[in-house]
């Protein structure tokens, strides 16, 4: 990689891979030797696997009718308010079988890991009981022993208050931070616990009660912050040293500051923002002039972004927030694996997990301008060949 380059681009470059990992990446011409197993890429671009930094990737059902509702002119907080929202996605979570959950999420990752992405997080909180939850998190767990992906898991059991917490939400963050939070640290399930804080879900001294009680644990926290309003929750999550913060919508300028001094990434969820039709765009501008760390993702997920396609979020992050196509790739390698707290992968360099994808484009822009594109030729995860599309 070239500081100062644009995309950190080496024309005519080689990567050397033993282990596992990459040994040696620069120009071809200084390839220190080329023994066995030579690959010949024809002159593709070569960028780190993609990472899916947020998603829910893990759930019963879907909200097909929720969508004809808000189309209708519900609103997601109305939705959510009557009943439906996550709540309704808990009751199918709950009923389905560890196995009818693996199989459907199997699906729906199997269409990410076609686009060229290697690492994967998937947050629970469509459980909201300690058995549920801890079920969803083993779903995670064997799709990372099942497929060729790595996986992070996140503990999301205060996505919503469960309907026989119903005017005991106090309880029910109890629940979440003590043996709830217990059960799934013990059994080593998690390797992060995110809050949702909005006025719809958990407040600041909820949440700070969840982070101090996953910090006790020894585990880090991410935030869903300032998605629907402005909670102060970008603040918070800077507060508590948080990895990242999502959505971001409605976060001040004191929060984006407050992330910057803490090194805490944004999460940039632009599936959720048009789906929902939101018009409040995350302050991109303050987050550069911060210098917060820009990550994006799929936010995957049955209510507000059923969607299956990193490329195409990377697309929806220029047209809709105005990243640029280098931003919006370093958000989903560099920034992404910032997020998940992965110091081993997200770029191109000596050291690293040896991921990476060869692209059939002209220039590393292509991977944000076409919509509905698919130009991964070749995905290597761990020094090894996942897919091969030459023979397509």
């Amino acid at each position: 990689m070239k500081p100062g380059v644009a995309y950190g681009a080496v024309d005519d470059g080689a990567i050397a891979v033993k282990d596992r990992r990459i040994a040696w990446v620069g120009p071809r011409a200084e390839l220190p030797g080329q023994g066995e197993g030579t690959h010949d890429l024809g002159g593709a671009w070569v960028t780190p696997g993609l990472i899916d930094c947020h998603t829910h990737l893990v759930f019963g059902g879907d909200r097909a009718g929720e969508f004809e509702q808000r189309l209708k002119g519900a609103t997601y907080e109305e939705i959510s308010r009557a009943g439906g929202g996550i709540r309704s996605t808990v009751a199918k979570t709950r009923a389905a079988t560890e196995d009818e959950l693996f199989d459907s999420a199997a699906r729906r990752l199997k269409a990410l890991l076609a686009e060229g992405v290697t690492t994967v997080e998937i947050k629970s909180g469509y459980g909201l009981d300690v058995d549920s939850e801890m079920k969803m998190l083993r779903v995670a767990r064997r799709l990372g022993e099942a497929f060729p992906v790595t996986i992070r898991t996140t503990f999301l059991g205060a996505h919503a208050v469960p309907p026989e917490y119903q005017g005991r939400q106090s309880d029910y963050v109890d629940l979440v931070a003590g043996p709830m939070l217990k059960a799934v640290a013990e059994a080593g399930l998690a390797d992060a616990v995110d809050v949702f804080a909005e006025r719809i879900a958990f407040s600041s001294e909820e949440t700070a009660r969840i982070f101090a009680a996953a910090k006790a644990h020894g585990l880090p926290v991410k935030l869903h912050a300032d998605q629907l309003s402005n909670q102060n929750g970008a603040a918070l999550a800077a507060r508590f040293g948080a990895l990242s913060a999502e959505h971001l919508e409605h976060a001040s300028e004191d929060g984006i500051a407050a992330m910057g001094r803490a090194g805490t990434v944004a999460v940039l969820l632009p599936g959720a923002f048009y789906f929902l039709r939101d018009t409040t765009m995350p302050p991109i501008g303050l987050m550069r002039r911060y210098v917060v760390p820009i990550a994006v993702a799929s936010d995957c997920n049955p209510g507000s972004s059923p969607t299956l396609s990193l490329l195409l979020m990377l697309n929806m992050a220029c047209t809709l927030f105005r990243l640029t196509p280098e931003e919006a790739l370093a958000g989903v390698t560099r920034n992404a694996a910032r997020a998940l707290g992965l110091t081993d992968r997200g770029v191109l360099e000596a050291g690293k997990a040896a991921d990476f994808v060869a692209w059939d484009i002209s220039h590393p822009a292509e991977l944000s301008y076409w919509i509905g594109a698919n130009p991964a030729r070749i995905v290597v995860r761990n020094g090894e060949v996942t897919r091969d599309n030459r023979a397509a």
